[in-house]
């Protein structure tokens, strides 16, 4: 009897029989299903420079990631250094550079931070006028002379530097950079500590205490508004250059080079093309570059030269030179002969590394 009972139990407890599944037949699926496109990877290797008709020298062939349309980075205008990293649109597809905006003189003067200054304040002092004061001071001695840097001479009229000032806002708004007018130390990149002339591989030159008021001189007459007499102009062929707006006299110091510092290290892959070595240490792992993508001033515009043609040669007019100051390394544009009013501002880029490739430059 008690058999029987759990017996029962068991037959009550069990689970009570599923129906079978009926399954969709490969048929049914095949013919119920929604049609699919299924994109082809496009060929590109019979593609051809928009520009020149030419296929040749794929690898430098830039594919426009809008209209798919080709160039030679070196028919480009203004030519393309590097291949761009990330998205590239051709000059047709890019946004064209925005109309000149309109700064008024409270806007620059915001932009650059300049200090308001009185009118007796105005008056320029430059360190030739105190050398004057000082000479014949001791007795004469004979020495082999040194060519002493001099400071630049600013337009005497005051809409001609605001239209100078003007120009390099425009350039610097257009590429969605801030002025600065000292080298910055940001977050993630290099330090200020790192950068000491001490580390640099074989010495660094030392700026000299009258060249030093001379750099000095012209970093007071920035704050006040008082600018080297430059342009910033744009070229369809080079971009945008500097040229002089008045005349500068051989060994003017124009400008000091400005931007980020940061390690070459982390730069390797990076595609700006006005980098410029700031620190050539004996470790290679603190060597220094300034980085003029984000924040610079006016060196950021001024072109180099090709190497490779005598006739570009012949166009330098500055020289950049690497100098110790007071302890850190400095970069100083300087005129290398007399710049006439209209020339436009060349230097060499390979001043010291002979790496930078100006083979296309014109």
């Amino acid at each position: 009897m008690a058999d029987s009972q759990s017996s029962s139990a068991l037959i009550q407890s069990s689970p009570s029989r599923r129906r079978p599944k009926k399954y969709r037949s490969i048929t049914d699926i095949i013919n119920n299903a929604k049609h699919a496109v299924v994109e082809e990877e496009e060929d590109y290797s019979d593609a051809i420079c928009d520009q020149c008709g030419s296929g040749d020298r794929d690898h430098q062939l830039l594919l426009c990631d809008k209209c798919d349309k080709a160039y030679h980075m070196l028919c480009l205008r203004p030519i393309v250094v590097r291949v761009p990293i990330g998205p590239w649109f051709c000059p047709a597809c890019s946004h064209q550079p925005p109309p000149l905006k309109s700064f008024s003189q409270t806007k620059i003067f915001d932009f650059f931070k300049i200090k308001k200054c009185t009118a007796s304040s105005l008056k320029r002092i430059s360190p030739q006028d105190s050398r004057k004061r000082k000479r014949r001071t001791c007795p004469i001695v004979h020495h082999k002379r040194r060519r002493r840097l001099l400071p630049y001479t600013p337009s005497n009229d005051t809409d001609k530097r605001l239209e100078q000032m003007r120009s390099l806002a425009f350039a610097l708004t257009s590429l969605n950079m801030e002025y600065s007018d000292d080298l910055t130390y940001s977050y993630k990149m290099a330090p200020k500590g790192a950068n000491k002339s001490t580390f640099e591989n074989g010495g660094m030159q030392v700026l000299s205490k009258e060249d030093t008021e001379t750099l000095e001189c012209c970093r007071a007459m920035l704050k006040r508004g008082e600018w080297a007499p430059l342009l910033v102009v744009f070229d369809s062929c080079e971009g945008y250059t500097v040229e002089a707006d008045g005349v500068i006299k051989d060994m003017t110091l124009i400008t000091e080079y400005i931007g980020d510092v940061d390690y070459i290290k982390n730069r390797q892959l990076d595609d700006c093309d006005s980098m410029m070595t700031l620190l050539l240490a004996s470790d290679p792992s603190k060597s220094l570059v300034i980085c003029p993508d984000k924040r610079g001033n006016i060196a950021r515009f001024i072109n180099g030269i090709n190497n490779f043609s005598p006739e570009a040669k012949k166009k330098q007019n500055l020289k950049c030179v690497r100098y110790s100051v007071n302890g850190e390394c400095r970069v100083l544009l300087v005129a290398t002969r007399d710049i006439a009013k209209g020339e436009r501002l060349y230097y060499d880029y390979n001043g010291y590394e002979h790496e930078y490739p100006t083979h296309h430059f014109v």
